[in-house]
């Protein structure tokens, strides 16, 4: 499971994009995925006019979904690999959390789905977040809109592009090659009390930018995600 300390952080890192070029196409779709969510749940909250932070938010989302297929098909593509690793860096050095409303709904979730079903990491995510933004769509609606307009370059009523960021999101998961539903990895229903249980006992609760998400929420989210 994941977990964070002070005492972890590095004085300073040097990054060297060629030390990815090996990665298996599944690994870089992980890491792409997993950085792009990373994003999504410091950014698809609701408008607090911290102008800011979502700029730099939908630059790191654009560079990733540009970037992440070019990779996959040119793993020593050295651009790519460079600009991936620092919208991955940037993606959760805090930068974009300052002053805005964070989500982890979908980590709290993945994280669970790794622990009972050994499924990597990022491939998890792949499968939450478009349910998250299914569940929460009403209350993450502007900003999902906003995501369209700024980085999918898409016109319309909040209402439709709230719709069109869901799909596209999913679109662009599926092209990296990470699954996005739970049927895709022999999981059904059956399995949704087993994982609302687990996240009982790690008691998540009051998850979410608005800290109305619980066990029984996370377990209608994951219906959405069969």
């Amino acid at each position: 499971l994941g977990f964070a300390a002070e005492c972890l952080k590095p004085k300073f890192a040097v990054l060297d994009p060629s030390v990815t070029f090996s990665l298996p196409p599944r690994q870089t779709a992980n890491g792409v995925v997993d950085a792009f969510v990373h994003v999504a749940e410091q950014y698809m909250t609701y408008p607090v006019r911290a102008q800011i932070p979502d700029r730099f938010s939908e630059a790191v989302f654009k560079t990733l979904m540009e970037e992440g297929p070019i990779a996959l098909e040119k793993p020593d593509d050295y651009d790519a690999r460079a600009n991936i690793m620092w919208a991955a860096t940037n993606g959760l050095n805090r930068i974009l959390a300052t002053g805005v409303p964070q989500d982890w709904v979908s980590h709290a979730i993945g994280h669970e789905l790794t622990a009972m079903f050994g499924i990597d990491h990022g491939r998890t995510l792949a499968v939450v977040l478009p349910a998250v933004y299914e569940y929460e769509k009403e209350s993450k609606k502007q900003k999902l809109a906003q995501f369209a307009r700024r980085v999918l370059g898409k016109t319309g009523s909040d209402d439709e592009l709230a719709d069109v960021t869901i799909n596209e999101t999913r679109a662009f998961f599926e092209k990296m090659g990470t699954k996005t539903h739970l049927s895709d990895y022999g999981i059904g229903e059956d399995a949704i009390p087993k994982l609302v249980k687990k996240l009982e006992e790690h008691g998540q609760t009051g998850c979410g930018e608005h800290h109305d998400i619980g066990p029984k929420e996370m377990g209608e989210i994951l219906r959405l995600a069969l």
